[in-house]
């Protein structure tokens, strides 16, 4: 899965306003009526007034950190499933019950890949990969893999892929 997409915003969708280094930023994918897939980065103060004018994929809750001078943004424009999966498990983000589905499911399709290898269960009871090119080690909420699990993350999927 390949897609492209915007690097994160500097500003607030919303209001325009300058994130400041340590602000909490609501990250939504949204597929627009003309078929894009559009990333809208609103600041949460103001997140209760953004209403998505399309299909929301995910959501998830980040700390703003500026670019450091001399970083490509450019780099970011493509969206696969490894740098999605990253962005949405970096330990800053926060998850939203749709987002967690989604990375169980991008945890499940990046093992098969090799991507991740399976490292066993944390204390808290998530699960643990290391992803292969990096070594990190990464933590992934445990969940059931159940037909209702499939159906709702199939139609996160449908918006995401959506052409």
């Amino acid at each position: 899965m390949e897609l492209s997409l915007q690097p994160q915003a500097s500003a607030c969708f919303l209001t325009h306003r300058p994130f400041s280094e340590g602000e909490r930023v609501v990250c939504h994918l949204v597929r627009v009526k003309s078929g894009e897939l559009v990333r809208y980065d609103v600041a949460e103060t103001a997140v209760a007034e953004y209403v998505p004018e399309g299909s929301l994929a995910c959501r998830w809750v980040r700390v703003y950190k500026p670019r450091k001078a001399g970083e490509n943004p450019e780099r970011e424009l493509k969206l696969t499933a490894e740098n999605l999966f990253m962005s949405l498990t970096d330990p800053s983000a926060e998850l939203t019950l749709e987002s967690t589905r989604l990375v169980q499911f991008l945890a499940l399709m990046l093992e098969r890949k090799r991507v991740l290898r399976p490292k066993g269960l944390a204390a808290d009871g998530r699960q643990q990969f290391e992803h292969a090119k990096t070594k990190q080690l990464i933590l992934v909420p445990a969940g059931e893999l159940s037909p209702e699990f499939f159906i709702l993350v199939q139609e996160q999927l449908a918006v995401l892929i959506a052409k």
